[in-house]
């Protein structure tokens, strides 16, 4: 069962799938701050499911083959990036679990303010008056629709006696919130949501370094040169959330990822040419982990199986592998058994063509002095 993702441009004809690709094995993602690309979407969006074309911003039902959805939400240009949620954060506001687990852990901090509570013999209105919280409040952090606050914490551990129970969890909380302030635009969310459960990621790229191999400061630097223009606090959100994706590549089980760039791409100064020289030295480092495979793919091939464009193959823990294209105006999740299995065999092809890890490694080494 296949159900793809387009976006369409002002005619509303097709955009053709052009550009860079990445390959990894579960620690990248196409990145236009998500995939790891900056290009941007522009134009009317629109995605075709086996039910006719439905405007952007809706759903597609469940994918079989890899239990996922295709969905494709375009504004601006700069909508294929990292989002953070602006603007402070109410002390009583509603914590939506996008699966990081800070969900359960504010349902388990609510359960346990409820025992402590009813320990004392309390309502939740008394518990309320005695912190200075509402009932309705109380009883909505009990059930953990709301995110609870250190302050709140901090107070109820105090009048309950908890006896430090609920201010331990405070650290938890704050980090909790952090990535909750993460909010992927709605066609890269199920992308977004299959990456945390792979095993394995396999980029090409021929345009950009992955989002998830970019430094703090060239991240910032695709952003500051956007078009069009984005203000400070928006530049600052989405490189604070590029940076929180990358939490991938230490969280233990880590995926095996096996990523080609194309060797233009290193030799691009982007920022400048402080910038470019510690992203070199990140892809160093990056490159000797052991669960990382990065390769250069050379500008004299004359032959290159990557003609065709950039592309990721995704493989989710005990489901089949599935593969990501994503490109200026459009975007495709594929589930196809054979479409995957091209793709895969193309990218088979182009690992052969490509510099080794070893050789790869060396002539990065030996860009870092050149200008």
């Amino acid at each position: 069962m296949e159900h793809r993702a387009y976006h369409r441009s002002g005619t509303g004809e097709p955009v053709t799938h052009v550009g860079v690709i990445f390959t990894f094995c579960s620690l990248c993602v196409c990145d236009r701050s998500y995939s790891g690309d900056d290009s941007g979407r522009y134009g009317g969006p629109a995605y075709r499911s086996g039910r006719g074309l439905v405007g952007a911003g809706r759903t597609v039902d469940a994918m079989a083959a890899a239990d996922a959805r295709a969905v494709v939400e375009s504004r601006d240009a700069e909508t294929g990036d990292d989002r953070l949620r602006s603007g402070p954060e109410p002390a009583d506001e509603a914590y939506g679990d996008d699966g990081d687990g800070g969900g359960d852990l504010f349902r388990t901090i609510g359960r346990q303010v409820r025992l402590l509570r009813e320990r004392a013999g309390w309502t939740q209105r008394e518990l309320g008056e005695r912190l200075g919280y509402g009932e309705d409040l109380i009883s909505s952090l009990e059930r953990g629709r709301r995110t609870p606050q250190p302050e709140f914490l901090r107070a109820a551990d105090g009048v309950l006696g908890a006896g430090g129970l609920l201010r331990a969890a405070e650290e938890d909380v704050v980090r909790a919130k952090a990535r909750a302030r993460v909010r992927h635009p709605a066609w890269f969310r199920d992308y977004a949501r299959l990456e945390r459960q792979a095993v394995e990621l396999c980029y090409y790229s021929n345009h950009t370094i992955p989002g998830l191999l970019q430094t703090e400061e060239h991240a910032r630097a695709l952003y500051i040169m956007r078009k069009p223009l984005l203000d400070e606090e928006t530049i600052e959100q989405r490189v604070a959330a590029r940076l929180a994706r990358q939490e991938i590549l230490t969280t233990w089980p880590v995926p095996m990822v096996s990523c080609v760039i194309e060797e233009a791409v290193l030799r691009r100064p982007i920022g400048d040419w402080a910038t470019h020289a510690g992203q070199l030295e990140a892809l160093l480092r990056l490159g000797a982990l052991r669960s990382m495979e990065l390769q250069v793919m050379p500008t004299d091939r004359r032959e290159h199986a990557g003609m065709g464009g950039p592309f990721i193959l995704l493989t989710p823990k005990g489901k089949a592998q599935v593969a990501y294209l994503e490109v200026q105006n459009s975007s495709q999740l594929i589930t196809d058994a054979e479409e995957v299995r091209i793709l895969a065999a193309r990218y088979g092809s182009i690992r052969s063509q490509a510099l080794t890890p070893r050789e790869s490694l060396a002539l990065i080494e030996s860009l870092q002095g050149e200008r």
